[in-house]
């Protein structure tokens, strides 16, 4: 953080130099001095300004929105100090006597001042303009963030809503069937809820949750769904090594997996398979997921048609989570698979 203050004040310093010379310029073209020492008198005097500015902005503004009126007494203190600071600066620089300046041309004198006083309020307002900016740039990712949050607990209730209570409706039947097979499903059960309350937990922007853990969440629930439809489901997830460790915005692809599920291959009598792959290529990550289900309307694909009861919620959540999350970086796309069923695939920068 320090670093960036230190250039930040740097920039400052540079734009306060280029000011001062350019003042001195203009001076120079009304005045019979030489522009050697107007420049000198300007820089000390801007200079002595900035720094009465910059101090009493340390000091005495630590929060903008609720101090900015304080400068209203800062900025025409400051530049009467500085103006007197910079001229005692310049007498010891050039062994002059700045009294005299003011004896023999009064007029020039107060010119200067208010020169300075133009000067030193034009520097404190570029200074107020860019902290402010820098402030509502800051509130808008908060509230960019806080969306994310929200949109993500919408999704966490609203996503398959009558899932558990198939799984524990099959689950009680199976107790009595076949108890190995309701241990197996338990076991998935239980590792599904505790990723789900996991990634529930985890940043909006998907810092701390990896496509590791999203992928090991979806095996779980596919897994319970194979044992829900039996034969009628097969899947397969391919995760290379190397982008394990990749981070994702939690349940980012269980939208997608549901509605292959739901509305793809569910009502399918023969069912069918779904491929969940992520790949990377030219900086981007590719998360795919693919089913060979009943397929959907083209029109409804791209965005035409209204979305039947069920199907628009989890892939508007998808759209809308990848735009807050990476803006116009972000991307999903629906296609009709070459064999059947729906081809979505997602898409924003990896991050290194």
């Amino acid at each position: 953080m320090r670093p960036l203050l230190s250039l930040a004040l740097a920039l400052r310093g540079v734009k306060v130099l280029a000011l001062n010379t350019v003042i001195a310029l203009g001076i120079t073209l009304f005045d019979n001095h030489s522009f050697g020492l107007n420049l000198v008198y300007s820089h000390c005097i801007g200079i002595c300004i900035w720094c009465y500015i910059e101090g009493a902005n340390f000091f005495l503004v630590d929060n903008w929105q609720k101090h900015v009126s304080r400068l209203i007494f800062i900025v025409p203190v400051s530049v009467v100090l500085g103006y007197v600071s910079g001229h005692l600066l310049t007498d010891l620089i050039l062994g002059t006597t700045s009294f005299q300046y003011w004896k023999q041309t009064p007029r020039m004198a107060w010119g200067m001042l208010f020169v300075s006083l133009v000067a030193g309020s034009t520097i404190c307002w570029v200074f107020v303009s860019r902290e402010q900016l820098a402030a509502e740039r800051q509130n808008l990712e908060i509230a960019r963030r806080q969306a994310s949050e929200a949109q993500l607990k919408l999704l966490e209730s609203q996503l398959e809503p009558h899932m558990l209570f198939n799984t524990l409706a099959n689950l009680r039947a199976l107790i009595s069937l076949d108890p190995a097979r309701a241990q197996t499903m338990l076991d998935h059960m239980i590792a599904y809820l505790r990723a789900t309350l996991s990634a529930s937990r985890a940043p909006a922007g998907g810092g701390s949750h990896t496509l590791a853990d999203e992928f090991a969440r979806l095996h779980d629930y596919l897994e319970l769904m194979a044992i829900r439809m039996g034969p009628r489901l097969q899947f397969s997830l391919d995760l290379p090594d190397a982008l394990r460790d990749q981070p994702v915005p939690p349940l980012l692809l269980q939208p997608l997996v549901e509605n292959s599920i739901q509305h793809g291959l569910e009502p399918k009598v023969e069912g069918g398979s779904i491929r969940i792959a992520a790949t990377a290529d030219h900086g981007r990550l590719i998360l795919l997921v693919q089913d060979t289900g009943l397929g959907a309307d083209p029109a409804r694909l791209q965005g035409q048609a209204e979305p039947s009861p069920g199907h628009g919620f989890g892939l508007q959540q998808v759209r809308e989570r990848l735009a807050t999350t990476f803006g116009s970086e972000g991307a999903m796309l629906l296609v009709a698979a070459p064999g059947g069923g729906i081809s979505a695939s997602v898409t924003f920068p990896l991050k290194s």
